[in-house]
C-alpha cells in the first residue's frame, strides 16, 4: 500500500516565496502577526521576555529550503576557525 504524504502550499517566512512542502518535515519560526518578529525579540534583535498575549497570537511559519541552506552557509562562515599562522620568529632564522 503506498502511504501517501500530506503536503501543504505557503510562503517562506524570509523571502515570501510561495512553495509546497510536508508539514511534518519543514522548519517553521513561531512569528507575532502583529510585530512580524518571534515573541521573546525587540526589533533590534535583543531578547525580551516573551508576552504570554504575544505567544498566544503567534503562528508558525515556514522556511523554505533554500533560506535554510543561505543560513546554513551564513552560519559556517561566521563561525569558521581561526586562522592558524605559523610561530613567530620563524623557524630557521
Amino acid at each position: 500500500m503506498s502511504e501517501e504524504r500530506e503536503m501543504a502550499t505557503g510562503r517562506c517566512f524570509v523571502c515570501k516565496r510561495e512553495f509546497t512542502y510536508d508539514p511534518r518535515e519543514v522548519i517553521t519560526f513561531l512569528i507575532d502577526p502583529q510585530t512580524g518578529i518571534p515573541p521573546g525579540f525587540s526589533v533590534l534583535g535583543t531578547m525580551r521576555p516573551a508576552g504570554p498575549e504575544a505567544v498566544a497570537r503567534s503562528t508558525d511559519e515556514p522556511l523554505c529550503p533554500d533560506c535554510q541552506g543561505r543560513a546554513e552557509q551564513y552560519r559556517d562562515a561566521m563561525n569558521a576557525p581561526p586562522p592558524r599562522w605559523e610561530s613567530w620568529p620563524p623557524a630557521g632564522n
